[in-house]
């Protein structure tokens, strides 16, 4: 396991290599470019932070948070000011102890996104790595709105090697739901992970689809561990966001998936998801490997960032 960590460390280190030029270069570049703690550089600071799609409300945060920690520890020089930056970043993003509990427990799992974010590679990625620790996982094909998606996650529940319980391209996603949780129940599935529609532009109809599987897998499955994963495509930085703060009034989400890690300089914004939001990032995808998905360490991120910084 710790081989595989230290693997997945490196690719984070390449992965985010777009957003360290974005953000953490400029960051160095103001540590090393003034010569004193003073409101220019707080200012300039707060600019870097700002255009490395950490947004308003953290970059503020960050800010005061460091201000406090200029005062109480008496720095003098903005370079003393680096090591306090990375704790107060990795202290944002701090997920609950209880962020991962889904994993230990019999548990139903959907997975929420719009079309195109990796929300079915993502199922299939998870499906994967648990079963790969010996658990006992199953797919639900409920995305019965889009085209090829079933046949998608058809392909993924092969190259998992998982059951998939799926119907017909148009059929009641609620009926492949009803009939995913009772082949669960009776195969004493450990974690069922359950693809959903993605259809933003509808709310209401959104809305109700969800209320109505919910309503199923409480009735039919009241025992399950519950948990709701969205899925986000972080080269869309802020608009991810917002993205999500709308999936929000249609689902209780519990955590954030972020995908595309490797192919922005937006990085930035998994800092800002934790303080704007109050969801805790729970995986992060850097490639597109089937082992490229894992779960999001606050101290592995930030360390990924400034290590690879120190790398080059």
């Amino acid at each position: 396991m710790a081989e595989e960590k230290s693997g997945f460390f490196k690719k984070l280190i390449g992965g985010l290599s777009k957003t360290r030029d974005n953000i953490v270069n400029g960051i160095e570049s103001v540590f090393m470019g003034v010569s004193s703690i003073d409101e220019d550089f707080y200012e300039e600071l707060e600019e870097v932070l700002i255009m490395g799609d950490l947004g308003v409300s953290t970059t503020e945060e960050v800010i005061e948070r460091l201000r406090e920690e200029v005062e109480s520890k008496h720095l003098m020089h903005p370079m003393d000011c680096r090591e306090s930056m990375i704790e107060i970043l990795k202290e944002i993003m701090e997920a609950p102890e209880t962020a991962y509990e889904f994993e230990n427990r019999q548990s139903v799992i959907l997975v929420i996104g719009v079309n195109g974010v990796g929300k079915t590679t993502s199922i299939g990625k998870l499906a994967a790595q648990y079963r790969k620790r010996g658990k006992k996982v199953m797919m639900a094909a409920a995305d019965t709105f889009r085209a090829a998606a079933i046949e998608q996650l058809t392909e993924w529940s092969n190259r998992a090697n998982v059951p998939i319980i799926a119907q017909k391209e148009g059929s009641d996603p609620s009926a492949v739901i009803f009939d995913a949780v009772n082949s669960a129940k009776s195969r004493n599935i450990d974690i069922l992970l359950c693809d959903t529609a993605g259809r933003l532009h509808n709310k209401k109809n959104l809305m109700e689809e969800l209320k109505k599987m919910n309503r199923i897998i409480d009735n039919e499955f009241p025992e399950a561990y519950r948990e709701n994963l969205l899925v986000l495509d972080a080269t869309t930085g802020q608009n991810a966001i917002n993205q999500a703060k709308e999936f929000m009034e249609v689902a209780d989400i519990t955590g954030i998936i972020l995908t595309k890690m490797d192919g922005t300089a937006k990085g930035g914004m998994a800092i800002a998801i934790h303080k704007e939001l109050g969801i805790p990032v729970k995986y992060i995808g850097v490639g597109e490997q089937i082992d490229d998905l894992e779960k999001f360490d606050p101290e592995d991120f930030v360390d990924a960032l400034f290590t690879g910084m120190d790398e080059e």
